[in-house]
């Protein structure tokens, strides 16, 4: 066995400072194995006690008969280190550490943390600050939280991995009010070892688990967690991740647009698109998802049929459905002509929603309708809605949904429109996903729609890039490097830059001009500013006899603006008829290096059309990236402008993240804006740069 399947189906459990008083913390975990039904062996360790509930109680843990296979500390934190040393000497798989104050609690937890992974040497470890785990599917709760103390836990399909104890006992509550079921349920905590990357890795070869589920507040593998994804999606299933700290803000890059642009919960949404997670937005999300997933269905299409007894709650359904990107046909004539031979009195069956109206509703009214639509090849998906009558008399919906929805492989969705918490608990258990709210049914059918839509095959392998070569590390000058030297990088990876010419002098710069041919573009060259039109550092479509004359008044109002001589100038030609781009590198502080693409030019922080994905990318990576932008329409030729080289802009964008791949660490910043993207057959080129090097990049 390994330490992790130990861990979650352990044949013993030693217990240490458990306690005979069964409404006490250390009392619970267990009067928790009673209650769930443990079978196998329990050694409370406790030197004041000979037993505890039946179990012959152990002074200490080199008394245990054997090595257990876990072990659940209850013991204070200062005798945590000790316990967890004792419990890996004799060989113990893993033990759960429920004492806080460590990592949590600041520097010197930090190194109590560190000096308890040590102290566990091979030993397996979750925790500490957690409050355990629960096995649902075969009954072991290795955990002291006080939500066990509720009825019995329902078993499903659905993983819960939380990385906070508290959030993951209120899921639980929530969970078993609207019945649904769960395979394991496993708080992570400070994650000193046993993280989440861990846990989706395990759960993934769990036959019981088909979804699973994330409460996080960040990823201490990232990489891991990146490639236990990526399993799980070529598994089939999906994970759905809830991930706290929306509205932090990304740290502003000195020099480039993309720190601001790509925040940190950005990064985040990068990384759930690349790897198929689907990310719950609402808290209520984290369980509404996961529970429509679980039914196994995947939605083919967008149609959906609405059908109902009350008029107002159905309008609420098709809104939701409507504004998630779904629709809502009429019926065909076929099916409009069976449900219009139903002969319910008073309904409105000609359009959707499909109103059976509360007048004469039956079971066999209710079924045959049920049958029409899930047959009718109009609809790939139908929402129900609970009227009243859920209330008084169940069943009348209650039974033809679950006749219909066995004989159908269509999803189902249930809306309750009054408050009926015993009916959506019931026709939940019963695997039938059943909402309280009309904007969870239109998340539901979205997940499942991107279930179906994402398939394994379109995420993106993790492929390393090789490491910068002599030539490249050659190019690194520690700190910034200037514009013509940006471009020379970029164009050393691949990237097309524009034709130019560095001159030291104004009188050079006519010559440079002339050679290029017509007008040019006339920039200040300096390491020191990177914003250069800030200080009259740029002049646009200068012709060559201007050219030095434009050098001289740009040095003049360069230095009277920043005391500092420029290095020099930049004599480049002039593009136009391209659509501006922004397409730059940010290195996420848990995440690591990110690409973002967006409109471009100086307003590109203005507008804030951005998409992001985490390096390397794919090619699927790169087009996705371009569907998402607001502006993507200016690419496709809108309102007669000439079609954009998107084919160009792809290569441009992989060539780029190869770059970031390929330096690593040494980059600390990089951008090109603006990325003129030409018309189609004319490719792309880099019209400006930035990158910042790392200052021992040559150690």
């Amino acid at each position: 066995m390994s330490a992790l399947e130990r861990l979650i189906r352990p044949k013993s459990v030693a217990i240490i400072g458990a306690s005979a008083n069964a409404g006490k913390l250390t009392g619970r975990p267990l009067a928790f194995l009673q209650k769930y039904g443990y079978g196998h062996e329990i050694f409370p360790v406790n030197p004041r006690y000979p037993s505890i509930a039946g179990h012959p109680c152990f002074p200490d843990i080199r008394s245990l008969p054997h090595a257990p296979d876990a072990a659940i500390v209850l013991v204070g934190s200062s005798r945590v280190t000790d316990a967890v040393r004792e419990l890996s000497a004799i060989g113990t798989g893993a033990a759960i550490v429920l004492a806080g104050g460590f990592g949590e609690s600041g520097a010197e937890g930090m190194a109590r943390q560190q000096a308890l992974k040590s102290a566990a040497g091979t030993m397996r470890l979750l925790g500490p600050n957690t409050i355990g785990l629960v096995n649902v599917t075969d009954g072991i709760a290795l955990s002291a939280s006080a939500a066990l103390q509720a009825s019995q836990l329902a078993p499903g399909s659905i993983a819960l991995v939380s990385q906070s104890g508290g959030i993951l006992g209120a899921l639980l509550s929530r969970a078993e009010a609207q019945g649904v079921g769960f395979s394991k349920l496993i708080a992570t905590g400070n994650e000193a070892d046993i993280d989440v990357a861990d846990l989706v890795d395990y759960l993934i070869d769990d036959s019981a688990t088909q979804v699973i589920a994330l409460y996080l507040e960040g990823l201490r593998k990232p990489m891991q967690f990146r490639q236990a994804a990526l399993r799980a999606a070529q598994a089939g299933k999906p994970i759905v991740a809830f991930k706290v700290g929306r509205s932090e803000s990304g740290s502003q890059a000195a020099s480039s647009h993309t720190g601001a642009l790509a925040g940190s919960d950005d990064v985040y949404d990068a990384l759930f698109r690349q790897l198929g997670i689907i990310r719950a937005l609402q808290f209520s999300d984290l369980l509404d998802i996961p529970l429509a997933l679980s039914s196994g269905r995947r939605l083919k299409g967008r149609r959906i049929a609405v059908v109902t007894s009350t008029g107002g709650a159905a309008s609420l359904v098709a809104d939701a459905a409507g504004l998630a990107g779904f629709e809502t046909p009429a019926p065909d004539s076929i099916t409009a002509e069976r449900l219009k031979a139903l002969n319910i009195p008073d309904a409105v069956l000609d359009r959707n929603p499909i109103d059976v109206t509360l007048a004469g509703v039956k079971s066999e009214y209710f079924r045959g309708v049920l049958d029409s639509v899930l047959e009718s090849p109009t609809y790939d998906a139908v929402a129900v809605i609970l009227g009243s009558s859920s209330i008084t008399e169940p069943e009348i919906v209650g039974a033809p949904l679950r006749d219909c929805f066995t004989r159908t492989d269509k999803p189902i969705v249930v809306f309750a429109s009054p408050h009926a918490p015993q009916a959506i608990r019931h026709l939940n258990l019963s695997g039938i996903p059943t909402f309280a709210a009309p904007e969870a049914c239109a998340a539901a059918l979205s997940a499942m729609a991107r279930h179906y839509e994402k398939t394994p095959g379109q995420t993106g392998e993790l492929a390393a890039a090789a490491p910068a070569g002599p030539d490249i590390q050659g190019m690194l000058r520690p700190g910034p490097l200037n514009e013509y030297e940006s471009k020379a990088l970029f164009a050393k990876f691949g990237v097309r830059v524009t034709r130019e010419a560095c001159v030291t002098t104004p009188e050079e710069a006519v010559p440079a001009a002339l050679n290029l041919g017509g007008n040019v573009v006339v920039k200040i060259l300096s390491r020191e500013v990177f914003h250069k039109s800030d200080v009259g550092g740029v002049a646009v479509d200068i012709s060559p006899g201007d050219a030095a004359a434009t050098c001289r008044r740009m040095a003049n109002a360069f230095s009277a603006a920043t005391s500092r001589a420029p290095e020099g100038f930049l004599i480049q030609e002039l593009v136009s008829g391209g659509v501006e781009l922004i397409l730059g590198f940010k290195d996420d502080k848990q995440l690591g290096p990110s690409i973002l693409l967006g409109m471009g030019g100086i307003a590109a922080e203005l507008y804030k059309d951005t998409a992001v994905r985490l390096a390397p990318l794919s090619r699927q990576d790169a087009e996705e990236m371009i569907n998402e932008l607001k502006s993507a329409p200016l690419l496709r030729g809108f309102r007669g402008r000439p079609v954009a080289d998107v084919e160009a802009l792809i290569e441009a964008m992989l060539a780029f993240s190869a770059m970031v791949s390929s330096i690593g660490n040494d980059l600390l910043e990089a951008e090109i804006n603006p990325l003129f993207v030409l018309p189609n057959g004319n490719g792309v080129k880099a019209a400006d740069g930035v990158v910042v090097v790392a200052a021992d990049s040559r150690g």
